[in-house]
């Protein structure tokens, strides 16, 4: 193993409780363990399902209407701490905390098989312009790095401003975000990872899925931070 000279000037510290890191991460052994991980999840969306569910079982949307997208991966609930550190990156900027989780989603990620591309999902020009970054660039940027796949910020556009989806029903977020993105395939990928930081409703894995497809993408996984307990 390659000793990172960085953490000797600036060992890592745990960015929950304060105590010092474990294995070269900025989280403590018991907070790592603490994580609000989801054990029982559809095989398709990872919407949480009961405790002691069968594995590879799929939620009654899933089995019904079969998603654009293969399956989606998303280790926690958007619970604390999980919750907290999320919105320190995408509201404060504190990249640090969205460093931490990419690395640790990474680490559920290295056995897995690859694909050739990983795309984050973009953020309209205005709505970039007014926060100054796109955190979930920064989650792919470090998975990129951790687990050695391409990367791409510019490939996967929104290519028109829509409306908060939190406000909206079932049939309106569909509609709110009909093909509002595109994706230049340039290279022919066949198969792709969007990177997201939440999934809620699956409704924008969806449309990108969607997007993909239709630029020759055959296989197109979903790979996020956490997974809140509401289905499509």
């Amino acid at each position: 193993m390659v000793y990172n000279w960085q953490h000797l000037f600036f060992p890592p510290r745990c960015l929950i409780c304060g105590q010092a890191g474990e294995d070269e991460l900025d989280i403590c052994g018991n907070c790592r363990a603490g994580l609000p991980r989801i054990r029982s999840s559809c095989h398709c969306c990872a919407l949480p399902l009961p405790p002691g569910s069968p594995s590879g079982i799929l939620c009654g949307t899933c089995a019904s209407k079969p998603p654009a997208f293969s399956h989606i991966l998303a280790p926690w609930l958007y619970e604390a701490p999980v919750d907290d550190l999320i919105q320190q990156l995408k509201f404060q900027q504190k990249l640090p905390a969205g460093r931490l989780l990419a690395q640790l989603l990474a680490g559920e990620l290295r056995q897995r098989e690859a694909p050739s591309l990983l795309v984050p999902v973009p953020l309209y020009n205005t709505q970039l312009k007014k926060r100054g970054f796109n955190h979930s660039s920064e989650i792919a940027r470090v998975l990129s790095r951790e687990l050695s796949i391409p990367w791409s910020p510019w490939l996967l556009h929104k290519v028109r401003e829509t409306r908060p989806q939190h406000n909206l029903g079932k049939r309106e977020r569909k509609q709110n975000l009909r093909r509002c993105f595109s994706f230049d395939n340039k290279d022919n990928h066949r198969h792709v990872a969007v990177v997201d930081d939440v999934v809620t409703t699956t409704t924008t894995a969806a449309e990108v899925a969607k997007t993909l497809q239709r630029a020759g993408v055959e296989k197109v996984e979903v790979w996020a931070l956490a997974r809140t307990p509401m289905n499509r």
